[in-house]
C-alpha cells in the first residue's frame, strides 16, 4: 500500500525503517499496555459489561444528546455557563473510557503498526453510526509526537494546547462537577464540536452545526427515556473516578518516556551520518615495460565504509583465478591493486568501484604495457628504465621494428555490368600478428582514396578486406588498389575493374553517359558537364538530354527541348536556394538510351551565399514574417557593370560574366542583358520577364554562325542604369574543337588473356578527357569497347581477350566537344603470353645411387616462359675436401623427363649438380647448386623416395596429388605409399598423415583443405623392409578455386546416352584433351568413345555398368595445370541409370506441382503448371479417389499455351476435406500431382479463405493499401506515412499516440492517397504506439505502428545516421581560453555518440581538453594549446551502427593563425581583467540636508593599482578642508564633504585609470533645505516686510 504524501518525507514512516532501539521501546510499551487492561481498553466496569447493557447505555446517551441539543441552541449565547457544563460533560466521557488519553494511545499504536490510519477505533457504536448524518464527522482530539505524526507545526501546536487544557481540567475536576444533566451533555457535544473546528477548520464546523440541528428535531421523542438513562450514567461515572486519575498519571509518564526516546534517537539517527562514497585520491594511469610490476592506489571516504571492487575491462578481477598475478589490499581507507610481472595482455582499462547503502562511484585508470625488441639482460631490465640499452626501440604498436604484409586469395582483373553487384577482396596476412591492433585499410580508384557511400562499401573482418559495389556504374571502372598500413610500413596490390554497358531497352540505342558533375552554380543557372559514352549503338549520337530533379522529390523534368552535342550545358529555370540532382541521356536515330548515374546534389546559390551558409547556421523558422516600413529616401541609380566578357560559347548557348557596379546604393540590384547583331546598333533586351540576380547569365536561341555583341544594365527601385561596355564580337559556335585522331597504334603481348596497346596522343588536343580503345577479332568486323571510362595517357592493357585469337585495335580521343575520328587499325596480334626462357628448376635430389652412376630428379620450373619446355641439361662437378672442381656436361642431348641417370662417375666421390631448362626461347638460367651426393652402391632395404610429385585439380577444399614410384625400390617391391601434409608455414614437427593404411595407387584426392591456406605435401614408399625416405616437397599450393574454373559435367541425352563433358576457355593452339580412368589413359578402352572439338570434349559410355566404376579425369595439356575429374561410384551409377531410363521413357515435365491458393474474395484455386502441353493433352481431376467434373461447385480450365491447369471452388466446406489429384496424359508421356488437405492443413486453409473474404469486404470501404510505416527525411525529421484507398470526401482520418488523439492542424485531402504525420526533432519522448483510423459511413479501418523497444532503437539509429550526415565540416575558432574545433548538425540527440581523436589516437579529456554540445554545435575545446596539439583531428559521429567522420588539420598555417588569434584574444582578456574599474559603493543620486556631512566610500580595482581622480561638473576636483578626497591601499577611495551647502550640489565623477584602461563612475549630489526652516525663513521674511511698511 502506498503511503500518504505527508508520511513519505518523514524519517520513520514505516515499521521496517525504524531504528532497532525504537522498536524495542515500542515493544516494551505494548507489553506494559497488556498488563494495564483498564488503561488500554477503557475502564474495567465499562469493558466487563454485557453487550446488551452497552447498547442500552449507548442508546440512552444518543437520545439524551439529541434532547439536549435543542436546549443548547436557545442558550448558545451564555458562553461561561456553556464552558462550565462542557467540562462536566467531558468528565462524564472520561469516566466511560472516552478520555483524550485513550485516544492518544490508540492513535499512537496505530501509527506504529501496519494498520492504516483509517482503521482507528471508533467512539460510536454501530447503531449510532447509522443514525448520524452521512456528512457528520466525529470531533476527536489527539496529542502526537513529531516522529509519529508527521503533521505540520501549526496543527501540532494547536493539538498540544487543546490536550494540555483538557488534561489540566480533568486533574482539577470535582465530584460536583462530574454530575451531568441533559444540558451538560449537550454542552459537552457543543464544546467538542468547537474544539474539533479548531483542529479541522471551517468544514467540520458546518458539519457539527448540521448534526446539532438534526438531533434537536428528535427532542420530543426521547425526552422521557433520557431521564432514566442519565441517572444510571451518573452512578457509573462516580465509580470510575479513580480510574480517570490513574489514566492521567500513566499518560504523563508515557509522554515523558516518549520525549526522552525521541531526543535519544534524534542524536543517534544514522540518516544524518550516512554519505555516499567519495574518491579522495583517484587511481592514475601507468605506462610500464613488460615484466615490471605496477600498483594502482586510491583513497575513498564514505559511511558506512564503502566496499571496493576492482575491474579489468569491466570484468571483476578474481584474485583466486590467477594466484600471484593480482594482490588487492585495503588498509585505513587506502585501497591498492598490484599487478605482478606485467605482460601485454595486461594492457587494459581498470576501474575501482566503491559502493555502500548511499550509492556507487567509480574511478578509472589505464595501464599500457610496452614490448621491446631484440634480446636483453632481464637483470638490467628490472634495474630500471635508465639502465636499458639505447638500441631498444618500440614501434607505434609496441611490438617489432618491422612488419611483413602479404596478400592471399587476391582479387584479379574483374568484369561487371551496369546495375550488377560486385565484391573485390583479399586476405591480409601480417607478421608478426598483433591481436589488439588492426591495420589501416585504404582502397583507391585510379590513385584516389575511396570513401564509403551509397555506391561502394568497405569491410574489414580482421583477416579479409572487401570492397563491395551495390550498383555498378561505368564511373566505377578503373584501377583499384588496396593499401594495408601497419605503423610506418605498408604494402599494396592493384587490379583493374571493367564495367560493361547494360543491355539497351531499345536495340541500337546509345549507352548511358557518365561522370555527370556540376561545374558552376549560381542563383540563375547551373552548368552541368558529363563524359560521352564509348558505345553509340551503331549510329552517331545526335545529342544529349539533361534532366533535373529537386532533392526530396521523384519528379524528373527535361531541361532542353532539343539535344545538345557539347558535353556541357547551363540549366536555367531553377528556384533560388533549392537543391537539385541531374542526369543525362544520349540519343541517336534509334532512340534514347539509359540515363546516367545521378549527380551529387547542388544548390542554386551564388558561391558567396553558399560559403556564408556553410560558415554559420541559418536561423530556425519561427513561423512569422515581420515586415518593417522604412522612411522613404532618395535611391541611387546603379552604375554600369564592369569587366563584361564571354566565358563560354557553343552552338547552343553563350555564357556571359561581369562584375557588379561600384555605385549601387544599399539595396540589392538586378541585371538586364541586351544583345545586338554585329555591325548594328539594334539592341534587344534578352531577359524581359525575369531579371538576372547574379553576375552571370546563359543565353540561348542564338543563330549559329552569326556574330553578336552583348551588354548589361543594372536596375533597382531608383531606376535602370547605364549599360556596360559592349563585348567584342562573338561568333555563335563551338570554340572547343574536337580532338584529332590518335596515331601509331602498337599492340604487344602481355598474358594469355590480355594485350598492351600503346599509341601516339592526339596533336593539339584541348581539354582532353581521355581515350576509348576498341578491339575486334581479325576479320569479324565487329568492334567491342575495351574500356567504358576514358583513360588518360598513351598506354592501356586490354583484358578479357580469348587466348589464341587474333585481334586488331583502334583508339579515339574525347573531350567536351565530342569524340575524334577513329585511329587507323593496328596490326593483328595473336593473344598469348609473351615468350621467355624458363626459370631454373629446383629441388634436385638423388633418386638412386650405384657404384659408378647416380639417378637425379628435380622439379619443373615455376615459370615456363610462355612456351612448352623442350628439355633439360644436367651439369656436375666433383667436390674434394669441400673444394668444388670444374663443371662438366652430363648430357649433350636434352632430356625430356625430370629425372636422368648420370653414368661414368667415380665410386665414393662426392658430386654436386645443377640443371637448366630450355624452351623455344632458349636455355634458361641454371638451378641453384645441389647439395653434395656421394656416389656409392645403395644397399638399404627400404625403398627410395617417390619423385615427380604433381598437384592438379586444385580447388578451395581439395586437390589431387600424383607421383611416380621410387627409382630404388629396395630389396623387395614397393607395396604402397603414405602421404603427409602440413601448412606451408608450419614447423617440421606438424606433419600429419592422410592415410592410416598404405595405398597402392600413385595418386590421392586430398579433401578437407581450408580455403586460402597454403599447403606442402610429401610421399613415402613402403615395402616389406619398412618405410623409405620421404620425397621432395610438392608445393606450396594454395587451396583455392581459380576464377573461370570449370568441372567435368555428366549429361544424359534424350535417348538415354550417358556422357562426361568438359570445356576449357584457356587452351592454346597446342593444347589437347587427355582422358584417364584412375589416372590411367583410356585411349584404347573399348567401353568408351571420346570426341573433342574446339575447346570442348565429350567421353561417352557405350554401356555403363559395374566395370565402369572409377575416377575419370580430363587434363588439358600446355596449360597451367587445368584439369577436372568426376567420380562414378555405385550410388552415382544407380542415379545415372535411373536418369537414362527416365529419358527413354518420358513423363510430362512439370514446372510447378499441384498447389492451393486463396484468391481475393476467398475463392480456392487448385493449380499446377506443366513445362509444355500439346493440343492432345488431357487432365483427369480426382477427389478422394473419385473423378470429379465441372459443375456449379467446380470450375476447371486448361491453358495449353502456358501449361497451367486450374480448378476453382467458391468456398471450402467441411465435406471438402481430403486428397486432390490432377492426372496428366500427353501422348505416351504421363504424370500426376497430388495435394493433401486433411486435419490442421485443411482448417488453416479454410480459415485463410474466410479471412480473405472478410478482407475483401473490408476493402469495400475506406482501407489501407499500405499500412503505417516510417521514414527519416533529409531534415532529420521522422515521417509516418500510410497509403489509403477507396476514400471519398466524407472520409475522416484520426491519428493516435498511446491511445490519445493527436490533433492535426490541416485536413488531409487524400488526393495522392498518402497520409502522413511529421514528427520534428524526434527523440525518446516520441516513443510509443501510433495508430491511424479511417472511417466514413461505409466502415472504418485502422493501422498501428509500434515505435518501442527494438523498433524505436532501429528508428533512432536511422535518425542518428541522418543527423551525422548533416554535420558540417569541422571549423577552427580561436577563443580567449584556447582553440575550439566545432561542427553543426541539424539537431543533436543523446543517442548520437561523439568521439574525438588526435592523430589516430582517442583524445583523453581533461580540464584542458574538453568536448561538449551547445545547441546544434558539437565542439572540442583545447585550452592553452601547445605544439603537441598540432595534427589531424577527427570527429566521429556514431549512429549505433556506423561511424561518420569529419576531419580538420590543425597544423601548419592553420595552427599558426589560430594560435596567434588565441594569443591576441588572451591578451585582450587579460587587459579586460586587469583594467582599472569601479567595483561599487557609489550611489547614482545622493540627496542630503544642508549642513550635514557627506561621506562616501568606493571600492576600486586594477592591476597595477589604478590612479584615482575626482570630477565635479566635468571639471577636476581637488581635495581641501571642505571636500576631503582620499585613496588608501590602492583599493578604497573616500569622498567627504563637511557641512554641505547648496553650492555643493552637482554632478561628481570618480575616474580610475591604469595602463590597461580607465573607467568613470558618476553620481549626483542634491542638497536641500528642511521644510520647517524654509517655512520659518519665509515667515520672517513676511514679518520683515510688514515692519518695513
Amino acid at each position: 500500500m502506498s503511503l500518504p504524501f505527508y508520511q513519505r518525507s518523514h524519517q520513520h514512516y514505516d515499521f521496517s525503517y525504524r531504528n532497532k532501539d525504537l522498536r524495542t521501546t515500542v515493544s516494551h510499551y505494548q507489553h506494559e499496555k497488556k498488563r494495564s487492561a483498564i488503561y488500554t481498553q477503557g475502564s474495567t466496569a465499562y469493558s466487563s459489561r454485557s453487550s446488551a447493557a452497552h447498547r442500552q447505555e449507548a442508546e440512552a446517551f444518543r437520545q439524551a444528546s439529541a434532547a439536549s441539543f435543542q436546549q443548547q441552541a436557545s442558550q448558545y449565547a451564555l458562553s461561561s455557563d456553556v464552558s462550565r457544563k462542557a467540562a462536566s460533560a467531558f468528565d462524564y466521557g472520561s469516566s466511560h473510557g472516552l478520555t483524550d488519553s485513550s485516544l492518544l494511545l490508540d492513535d499512537y499504536s496505530s501509527k506504529l503498526s501496519p494498520k492504516p490510519k483509517r482503521a482507528k477505533h471508533s467512539l460510536l457504536s454501530g447503531e449510532e453510526k447509522e443514525n448520524l448524518p452521512s456528512d457528520y464527522m466525529v470531533p476527536i482530539f489527539s496529542g502526537r509526537q513529531k516522529h509519529v505524526s508527521g503533521i505540520t507545526d501549526t496543527e501540532e501546536e494547536r493539538i498540544k494546547e487543546a490536550a494540555a487544557y483538557i488534561a489540566q481540567r480533568n486533574l482539577l475536576a470535582s465530584e460536583e462537577g462530574i454530575t451531568t444533566s441533559k444540558q451538560s451533555t449537550a454542552s459537552k457535544q457543543s464544546t467538542a464540536s468547537k474544539q474539533s473546528t479548531a483542529s479541522k477548520q471551517s468544514m467540520t464546523s458546518k458539519q457539527s452545526t448540521a448534526s446539532r440541528q438534526s438531533m434537536a428535531s428528535k427532542q420530543s421523542v426521547v425526552s422521557k427515556q433520557a431521564t432514566s438513562t442519565l441517572q444510571q450514567e451518573e452512578t457509573f461515572e462516580k465509580k470510575s473516578r479513580k480510574v480517570a486519575i490513574r489514566e492521567k498519571a500513566e499518560r504523563l509518564s508515557l509522554r515523558k518516556t516518549l520525549e526522552e526516546t525521541e531526543a535519544y534517537h534524534a542524536k543517534l539517527n544514522e540518516d544524518h551520518l550516512l554519505h555516499a562514497p567519495e574518491f579522495i585520491i583517484k587511481p592514475r594511469s601507468h605506462t610500464v615495460w613488460e615484466k615490471e610490476n605496477v600498483k594502482l592506489h586510491c583513497s575513498i571516504a564514505g559511511w558506512p565504509e564503502p566496499r571496493v571492487t576492482w575491474y579489468k575491462n569491466q570484468v571483476p578481477i578474481n584474485v583466486h583465478a590467477n594466484p600471484g598475478k593480482y594482490i588487492i589490499e585495503s588498509r585505513y581507507g587506502m585501497h591498492t591493486l598490484e599487478i605482478n610481472a606485467c605482460d601485454f595482455e595486461d594492457t587494459a582499462q581498470y576501474r575501482a568501484s566503491a559502493m555502500n547503502v548511499k550509492g556507487e562511484l567509480s574511478a578509472y585508470a589505464s595501464v599500457v604495457v610496452k614490448r621491446y625488441k631484440g634480446e636483453f639482460d632481464e637483470t638490467r631490465f628490472h634495474a630500471g628504465v635508465s639502465t636499458m640499452p639505447l638500441s631498444f626501440a618500440v614501434t607505434p604498436y609496441g611490438y617489432a621494428s618491422k612488419f611483413e604484409i602479404h596478400f592471399d586469395d587476391k582479387f584479379d582483373v574483374s568484369f561487371g555490368r551496369e546495375g550488377e553487384t560486385m565484391s573485390l577482396g583479399c586476405r591480409v596476412v601480417i607478421t608478426p600478428e598483433i591481436k589488439h591492433f588492426q591495420p589501416e585499410i585504404q582502397w583507391y580508384r585510379n590513385g584516389v582514396p575511396l570513401s564509403p557511400s551509397k555506391w561502394v562499401q568497405t569491410l574489414w573482418s580482421g583477416e579479409r578486406a572487401t570492397l563491395t559495389f551495390s550498383h555498378l556504374n561505368k564511373e566505377d571502372e578503373g584501377l583499384y588498389t588496396i593499401r594495408v598500413r601497419m605503423g610506418e610500413y605498408y604494402e599494396q596490390y592493384s587490379a583493374y575493374v571493367f564495367v560493361r554497358d547494360a543491355d539497351a531497352e531499345i536495340e541500337g540505342a546509345p549507352a548511358a553517359p557518365l561522370d555527370v558533375k556540376c561545374l558552376e552554380a549560381n542563383k540563375d543557372y547551373i552548368i552541368i558537364s558529363w563524359k560521352q559514352p564509348a558505345v553509340d549503338g551503331g549510329s552517331p549520337i545526335l545529342g544529349y538530354f539533361i534532366d533535373k530533379c529537386e532533392v526530396g522529390t521523384d519528379n524528373w523534368s527535361q531541361c532542353n527541348d532539343t539535344p545538345v552535342k557539347f558535353a556541357r550545358f547551363p540549366v536555367t529555370g531553377l528556384i533560388e536556394g533549392r537543391s537539385y540532382i541531374f542526369r543525362v541521356r544520349a540519343v541517336n536515330k534509334t532512340g534514347i538510351g539509359f540515363p546516367s548515374r545521378v549527380s551529387e546534389p547542388v544548390a542554386a546559390l551564388d558561391p558567396a551565399e553558399k560559403a556564408r551558409l556553410k560558415s554559420r547556421p541559418s536561423a530556425p523558422w519561427t513561423g512569422q514574417i515581420i515586415v518593417t516600413e522604412e522612411e522613404p529616401s532618395e535611391g541611387i541609380v546603379p552604375g554600369p557593370p564592369t569587366d563584361l566578357s564571354v566565358t563560354e560559347a557553343t552552338r547552343s548557348y553563350v555564357v556571359l560574366s561581369w562584375k557588379p557596379p561600384r555605385q549601387r546604393g544599399h539595396e540589392g540590384i538586378m541585371y538586364f542583358v541586351e544583345k545586338c547583331e554585329a555591325g548594328t546598333e539594334n539592341w534587344q533586351r534578352v531577359n524581359t520577364e525575369l531579371p538576372v540576380k547574379s553576375p552571370r547569365f546563359a543565353l540561348f536561341d542564338l543563330a549559329e554562325g552569326k556574330s553578336y555583341c552583348f551588354r548589361v544594365r543594372c536596375s533597382n527601385s531608383a531606376g535602370v542604369g547605364e549599360p556596360s561596355d559592349a563585348t567584342e564580337v562573338t561568333v555563335v559556335g563551338d570554340k572547343l574543337d574536337i580532338p584529332k585522331a590518335p596515331g601509331k597504334i602498337i599492340p604487344s603481348r602481355n598474358t594469355d588473356t590480355s594485350v598492351v596497346v600503346s599509341w601516339e596522343e592526339s596533336a593539339d588536343a584541348k581539354e582532353l578527357v581521355g581515350y576509348y580503345i576498341e578491339a575486334s577479332v581479325a576479320g569479324s568486323g565487329k568492334w567491342e569497347p575495351c574500356n567504358n571510362n576514358p583513360v588518360k595517357g598513351s598506354r592501356f592493357t586490354c583484358h578479357g581477350l580469348v587466348t589464341g585469337q587474333s585481334y586488331i585495335f583502334r583508339v579515339r580521343a574525347v573531350n567536351a566537344a565530342g569524340l575524334s575520328e577513329y585511329s587507323q587499325d593496328s596490326e593483328a596480334i595473336e593473344v598469348k603470353a609473351a615468350i621467355a626462357p624458363p626459370s631454373p628448376p629446383h629441388d634436385i635430389t638423388c633418386l638412386e645411387s650405384f657404384r659408378d652412376s647416380m639417378v637425379l630428379g628435380w622439379k619443373q620450373p615455376d615459370k615456363i616462359g610462355g612456351a612448352e619446355i623442350t628439355g633439360y641439361y644436367v651439369n656436375y662437378r666433383e667436390v674434394i675436401d669441400g673444394v668444388p672442381g670444374k663443371w662438366r656436361e652430363a648430357n649433350v642431348k636434352a632430356v625430356s623427363e625430370e629425372a636422368y641417370k648420370i653414368s661414368n662417375l667415380k665410386e665414393n666421390m662426392v658430386y654436386q649438380f645443377q640443371v637448366a631448362a630450355m624452351n623455344m626461347a632458349g636455355l634458361g638460367t641454371p638451378s641453384a647448386v645441389s647439395e653434395c651426393f656421394k656416389c656409392e652402391e645403395w644397399t638399404i632395404a627400404v625403398p627410395g623416395p617417390p619423385h615427380s610429385l604433381k598437384c592438379s585439380e586444385v580447388r578451395k577444399d581439395s586437390l589431387v596429388l600424383q607421383w611416380k614410384p621410387p627409382v630404388h625400390s629396395g630389396r623387395t617391391p614397393v607395396t604402397g605409399y603414405f602421404v603427409d601434409l602440413k601448412e606451408a608455414k608450419a614447423k617440421e614437427d606438424q606433419w600429419r598423415g592422410l592415410n592410416e593404411a598404405a595405398i597402392k595407387n600413385v595418386y590421392l584426392k586430398v579433401r578437407g583443405l581450408k580455403e586460402g591456406v597454403s599447403y606442402v605435401f610429401r610421399v613415402r614408399a613402403i615395402n616389406q623392409a619398412g618405410v623409405g625416405k620421404p620425397s621432395d616437397l610438392a608445393g606450396p599450393v594454395v587451396a583455392e578455386t581459380r576464377p573461370g574454373t570449370k568441372e567435368v559435367v555428366v549429361n544424359v541425352d534424350d535417348d538415354g546416352v550417358i556422357s562426361l563433358n568438359f570445356e576449357c576457355d584457356q587452351m592454346t593452339p597446342k593444347s589437347e584433351f587427355t582422358w584417364s580412368k584412375d589416372y590411367v589413359s583410356t585411349e584404347d578402352s573399348p567401353r568408351l568413345e571420346v570426341e573433342s572439338k574446339g575447346n570442348k570434349t565429350k567421353m561417352t559410355f557405350k554401356d555403363l555398368g559395374m566395370d565402369d566404376l572409377g575416377l575419370y579425369s580430363c587434363d588439358v595439356t600446355d596449360t597451367d595445370g587445368i584439369a577436372s575429374s568426376y567420380l562414378i561410384d555405385e550410388e552415382e551409377l544407380k542415379r545415372l541409370l535411373a536418369l537414362s531410363h527416365e529419358h527413354k521413357f518420358p513423363t510430362v515435365p512439370v514446372k510447378s506441382e499441384l498447389a492451393v491458393e486463396i484468391l481475393e474474395k476467398g475463392q480456392v484455386r487448385f493449380w499446377m503448371q506443366a513445362e509444355k502441353l500439346s493440343g492432345n493433352a488431357k487432365v483427369n481431376y480426382i477427389f478422394n479417389e473419385k473423378e470429379i467434373f465441372e459443375g456449379p461447385k467446380y470450375k476447371m480450365h486448361i491453358d495449353r499455351n502456358t501449361g497451367i491447369i486450374e480448378m476453382f471452388m467458391e468456398k471450402l466446406q467441411d465435406e471438402d476435406e481430403g486428397t486432390y489429384t490432377f492426372q496428366l496424359q500427353d501422348g505416351k508421356a504421363t504424370n500426376h500431382s497430388t495435394v493433401v488437405l486433411i486435419g490442421d492443413v485443411f482448417k488453416k486453409l479454410q480459415k485463410e479463405a474466410e479471412f480473405q473474404r472478410q478482407e475483401w469486404i473490408r476493402k469495400q470501404g475506406p482501407h489501407f493499401a499500405e499500412y503505417l510505416s516510417w521514414e527519416v527525411t533529409g531534415e532529420c525529421n521522422v515521417l509516418l506515412k500510410c497509403k489509403v484507398a477507396n476514400i471519398k470526401k466524407e472520409t475522416h482520418i484520426v491519428w493516435y499516440k498511446d491511445e490519445r488523439e493527436i490533433s492535426v492542424d490541416e485536413k488531409h485531402d487524400f488526393k495522392d492517397g498518402i497520409c502522413t504525420l511529421l514528427i520534428t526533432e524526434f527523440s525518446k519522448k516520441d516513443a510509443g504506439i501510433y495508430e491511424v483510423i479511417l472511417k466514413d459511413d461505409r466502415g472504418k479501418d485502422k493501422s498501428r505502428l509500434k515505435l518501442v523497444d527494438e523498433a524505436f532503437k532501429e528508428l533512432m539509429t536511422e535518425v542518428c545516421k541522418k543527423i551525422a550526415l548533416s554535420a558540417t565540416d569541422l571549423k577552427i575558432q580561436s577563443t580567449a581560453e584556447g582553440i575550439r574545433l566545432y561542427s553543426f548538425v541539424t539537431y543533436y540527440v543523446e543517442d548520437l555518440k561523439v568521439n574525438w581523436s588526435h592523430n589516430g589516437a582517442a583524445i583523453r579529456y581533461s580540464d584542458r581538453v574538453k568536448t561538449g554540445v551547445t545547441g546544434e554545435q558539437i565542439w572540442l575545446q583545447i585550452n592553452e594549446p601547445t605544439p603537441n596539439d598540432k595534427g589531424k583531428y577527427v570527429m566521429e559521429l556514431f549512429d549505433g551502427k556506423t561511424g561518420h567522420q569529419k576531419t580538420v588539420d590543425l597544423s601548419g598555417q592553420a595552427y599558426e593563425e589560430a594560435y596567434a588569434e588565441f594569443q591576441r584574444l588572451k591578451q585582450a582578456a587579460i587587459a579586460e581583467k586587469n583594467r582599472a574599474r569601479v567595483l561599487g559603493g557609489l550611489p547614482d543620486v545622493v540627496t542630503i540636508q544642508e549642513g550635514k556631512a557627506l561621506n562616501l566610500t568606493c571600492n576600486v580595482w586594477g592591476d597595477p593599482p589604478p590612479e584615482v581622480s575626482w570630477l565635479k561638473n566635468e571639471k577636476a576636483l581637488a581635495s581641501d578642508d571642505h571636500c576631503n578626497l582620499k585613496f588608501e591601499a590602492g583599493k578604497t577611495a573616500y569622498f567627504t564633504i563637511n557641512g554641505v551647502s547648496t553650492a555643493d550640489s552637482g554632478k561628481y565623477g570618480l575616474v580610475v585609470k591604469n595602463k590597461y584602461g580607465s573607467e568613470t563612475s558618476d553620481f549626483t549630489v542634491s542638497v536641500f533645505i528642511p521644510e520647517e526652516e524654509a517655512r520659518m525663513a519665509a515667515l520672517e521674511a513676511q514679518k520683515g516686510g510688514k515692519k518695513a511698511k
